[in-house]
């Protein structure tokens, strides 16, 4: 007997897998042990961190790492201007930017998400409307908005959410509204409607899962650049404040110390550029392997 499931499906399109790891080159290979290690450190930060990332220690400022002279036993990494250890501060670092760069993926990917499936599934009005916020967005360069927002609302940790929750919704909505109106002219959707099926459980079970490939390889390649983003905003100092440390302000703040110490700004951005690889390469692999015309060549 047919399944009735797999026939509501495009046929057009096959459904999403993750490759085993026999089906990854090398590179792809080395990226995802170095994303797996960095959420496990991220997730471990309390138990792995050699010390209290915001305990101070004037006597101990910029030690250098090990291997150099001056360098103190058990600062691996050495210490910032505070006397800091720089790998608890990396660590703890590491652990606040992945959740905020989460957090921001999550929130674009909703917002986003939700207004491309709404334009592609109502048309006229609607999609005039929010195809017109999505010209808007892309034509402000979103620096200026994210600088707008901090400076009325704060540099709070909860406004950095929303500031990062903004970033690249309209990606979503543009590519979730391009699926979704190929989708409608399927045979599959044409003959849902034809049952009586309404527009939601149309919505969200034959036109959602149908875009779940693209929407999960945006989400990797939206995710890099909000760590970069997040980076960038706290290396201007609008980021989240000090004590707190996040691999971004760590290297903001360390700038001043690049001729006498430039452990304090090599070791953060070091981690950022770690987990910005490893988490475009694997966007680029999820990206070909979910692309149909390559999958089938």
């Amino acid at each position: 007997m047919t399944d009735l499931t797999q026939t509501s499906s495009s046929p057009g399109s096959a459904p999403f897998h993750i490759p085993v790891w026999s089906d990854a080159n090398w590179i792809v290979r080395i990226a995802l042990l170095v994303g797996l290690v960095l959420i496990f450190v991220a997730l471990a930060a309390p138990l792995i961190a050699p010390f209290d990332p915001n305990a101070q220690s004037l006597i101990s400022r910029l030690r250098p790492p090990v291997g150099f002279e001056r360098y103190k036993d058990g600062f691996l990494f050495g210490t910032d201007e505070l006397g800091r250890d720089i790998l608890s501060r990396c660590i703890y670092g590491l652990r606040l930017t992945f959740a905020l760069a989460l957090a921001g993926s999550v929130i674009g990917l909703l917002i986003g998400g939700t207004l491309g499936l709404l334009a592609g599934i109502a048309g006229g009005v609607v999609e005039d409307f929010v195809m017109a916020m999505v010209d808007t967005q892309i034509a402000i360069p979103f620096t200026l908005i994210a600088l707008l927002i901090l400076a009325v609302m704060g540099s709070s940790l909860d406004v950095m959410v929303l500031v990062l929750g903004v970033y690249g919704w309209e990606q979503y909505a543009r590519i979730v509204r391009a699926e979704v109106k190929k989708l409608t002219q399927m045979p599959f959707v044409e003959a849902a409607q034809a049952a009586g099926a309404t527009p939601l459980r149309i919505a969200f079970h034959h036109i959602l899962p149908n875009v779940v490939s693209p929407i999960v390889v945006q989400f990797t390649l939206n995710f890099s650049n909000i760590v970069i983003l997040e980076s960038t905003l706290s290396f201007l100092g609008l980021g989240v404040q000090p004590p707190t440390a996040t691999l971004g302000s760590m290297v903001g703040i360390g700038r001043d110390y690049l001729p006498t110490a430039p452990w304090i700004v090599l070791a953060p951005a070091a981690v950022i550029l770690l987990l910005t690889f490893a988490v475009q390469i694997l966007g680029d692999w999820l990206r070909d392997k979910a692309d149909v015309r390559l999958r089938s060549r």
